[in-house]
């Protein structure tokens, strides 16, 4: 990461999560646009930041950690392929093959995360289709209705 600090993850408190149930049960019950913090400080939020708090809010009640990145932000090649999962001579591979719009303002690669995002969704997307096509050919082929009949090991 870098030191302007590309994302800031948010991990749920620990110990009971009751208050944050609490917060998504009012939440959900009547909406609201404002925000006020445990200082006094008043926000008014748009309805799509108002969204994404309440996904944050589900979350974390959930126990999950949260992830907070700018859409416009530019990644190096390490990172984006820190958030793909894969290495990162892989991910140059996919850059050289086209996969994924890169920028080159220097020697070094650089690529907006929401490229990195879009090629994620595309990939999710393929993986999805091709296992509900083998799901499908198996299910033609009758491999659902056959019951496999154990070996005798004695």
């Amino acid at each position: 990461m870098t030191t302007l600090m590309l994302e800031h993850t948010v991990l749920p408190p620990e110990g009971p999560l009751d208050e944050l149930v609490e917060l998504l049960s009012r939440v959900g019950a009547e909406p609201t646009t404002s925000l006020t913090g445990p200082n006094g400080e008043h926000l008014v939020l748009p309805p799509a930041v108002f969204a994404v708090l309440r996904d944050v809010v589900e979350a974390m009640s959930n126990g999950q950690a949260v992830t907070i990145a700018p859409v416009h932000q530019r990644l190096t090649t390490q990172e984006a392929a820190d958030l793909l999962g894969i290495s990162r001579p892989t991910f140059v591979k996919l850059l050289e093959s086209g996969e994924i719009p890169f920028e080159q303002p220097g020697r070094h690669r650089r690529v907006l995360l929401a490229s990195v995002l879009a090629y994620r969704q595309r990939r999710s997307s393929q993986r999805r289709e091709s296992l509900d096509r083998m799901v499908e050919i198996a299910d033609e082929s009758g491999m659902y209705e056959r019951t496999a009949t154990p070996k005798r090991t004695r």
